[in-house]
């Protein structure tokens, strides 16, 4: 709550997952001046590990929106700000509202800015000193030093940021066709203006703000100017050293070599589920030895099986298919060999034996790879299964799995063979200790009882963490995924 009222309420990003810092404001569903009620869902965000809609857990009017669409705001930051009484009349001004222009332009004239204070932390300057009056910041440049009001002045020839600066002789002109965009000049302290989110863009995409030509209100870079950047080859430091004057005792900044596809290529930043993904991946592969092992199976009894169960009207409307009965047979496996069913705690070094199964379901989604889980599926029907699996499904689909039915896996499968591929080297699922690959179902010339006939067959690949497994029960609990979808009437005998 800030100082300015004790009717504004602060409604700040929370960890909407388990350890999450970020999360990207996907869009809002209000705007400054909508009436909104405690639990009112006001904006959906993307974090690592899902799209979340955030609702307020305040009734009043929208006074600020903090963020726009399209930025990744850190877990603690206000987000937005809620009147509670609203009829009593307004608070505060628009001019409040942390903006790039406005705040920037107060930045450049208020003489009583200190630019050492460039670093400072966006909450603890809008937070103040207690009992004082909340300040317009932009984020990432500090609050004044002094509460002392001075006019605003024009800036004269030969000032930087409203400071002196020492005359500099004019350098020789240089012919030039036409002159080119200047990039950001350096403030006072040596650091060219732009919000956190536009410097974090910038830092992602290799982008050095110092060489960016800043669009904005008084010299403020935008992210439309860190694209333009990224697109744009980079000037030749030479031309570079013509336009601008460098500081003395200091480096220039490093340019990245200019190339000449640099037109043809596109820079897509890497966050979301994309970046948990990459990080979860790189853990697992340097962390887990993996293991994998491969088996090629006549299934042929199992597709007659999903015919057969697809007409069973005790299973209408379920959704019914060969994955059904891998994941059935996966979980007797684990039934079979309870040893592979484990976690390793490197910390406490010891092996955590898991009494229950939560089978991980890897799915494709627009926004990248995520793998929910079904909790308990070993103690599930196969109906009870079925219906589990098509709600995973559906759900990962529409963008709605929530963070916590990604949690607590402890083997995954992931069904290859619905792009055509025979099979594959899956990497483990962090924290998990198996991960099963479902190849396409083909049908090919296979011996069957002495005689060669057309089968449909299929190759299954098992990857096990070998800390975890060693080389015979992995071997044996692929073996027996393999016997029961070769003979599935071992689902029931083996149960």
């Amino acid at each position: 709550m800030t100082d300015t009222s004790t009717r504004i309420r602060e409604f700040r990003m929370p960890d909407v997952g388990e350890g999450l810092t970020e999360a990207e404001i996907l869009k809002w569903y209000v705007r400054p001046g909508d009436t909104v009620a405690d639990g009112q869902v006001v904006c959906e965000v993307e974090t690592a590990k899902a799209a979340v809609e955030l609702p307020i857990p305040y009734d009043g009017a929208v006074h600020e929106l903090r963020f726009e669409e399209g930025v990744t705001v850190d877990v603690g930051q206000v987000i937005i700000t809620v009147d509670t009484d609203p009829s009593a009349g307004p608070v505060g001004s628009p001019a409040k509202v942390v903006d790039a222009a406005t705040a920037a332009g107060a930045a450049d004239t208020a003489g009583s800015v200190d630019t050492a204070g460039a670093d400072t932390d966006a909450d603890e300057a809008e937070d103040g000193p207690e009992g004082g009056k909340r300040q317009p910041v932009l984020v990432g440049y500090g609050v004044s030093a002094s509460s002392t009001k001075r006019r605003p002045r024009k800036q004269r020839p030969g000032e930087l940021n409203g400071r002196a600066e020492a005359p500099v002789p004019e350098p020789a002109p240089v012919p030039e066709p036409e002159p080119a965009p200047v990039p950001a000049s350096p403030n006072g302290a040596g650091r060219p203006l732009a919000k956190p989110p536009v410097r974090k863009l910038a830092k992602d995409l290799g982008i050095d703000l110092a060489t960016v030509t800043p669009t904005g209100a008084d010299g403020v870079i935008t992210r439309d100017d860190v694209h333009a950047a990224v697109a744009r080859e980079p000037a030749p430091a030479a031309e570079a050293a013509g336009r601008t004057e460098p500081v003395a005792g200091r480096t220039a900044p490093a340019v990245r070599p200019a190339s000449g596809d640099a037109a043809r290529e596109t820079r897509i930043p890497v966050k979301g589920v994309r970046k948990a993904t990459a990080a979860a991946m790189v853990s697992s592969a340097f962390t887990a030895p993996h293991v994998t092992e491969f088996v090629t199976v006549d299934v042929t009894r199992t597709m007659r099986l999903v015919r057969e169960l697809k007409e069973d009207p005790d299973l209408a409307g379920l959704r019914i298919n060969p994955l059904l009965l891998v994941a059935k047979a996966f979980l007797v496996a684990i039934r079979r060999n309870p040893e592979v069913n484990a976690a390793w705690d490197e910390e406490n070094q010891e092996i955590v034996q898991k009494g229950y199964v939560n089978l991980g379901i890897a799915a494709a989604t627009p926004r990248g790879l995520i793998v929910p889980n079904i909790k308990d599926a070993g103690a599930r029907t196969l109906p009870e299964l079925a219906t589990a699996l098509g709600d995973l499904v559906a759900t990962a689909r529409e963008g709605r799995t929530s963070p916590a039915d990604m949690q607590g896996g402890t083997v995954t499968i992931t069904n290859v063979g619905v792009f055509g591929v025979d099979t594959g080297t899956p990497i483990l699922n962090p924290g998990e200790s198996a991960i099963l690959a479902f190849g396409q179902v083909r049908e090919q010339p296979w011996v069957h009882k002495g005689k060669v006939k057309p089968r449909h067959v299929t190759t299954l690949a098992l990857s096990f963490d070998h800390r975890l497994v060693d080389g015979a029960l992995g071997s044996r609990v692929l073996a027996d995924i393999a016997a029961v979808l070769e003979r599935p009437r071992r689902l029931i005998t083996w149960s």
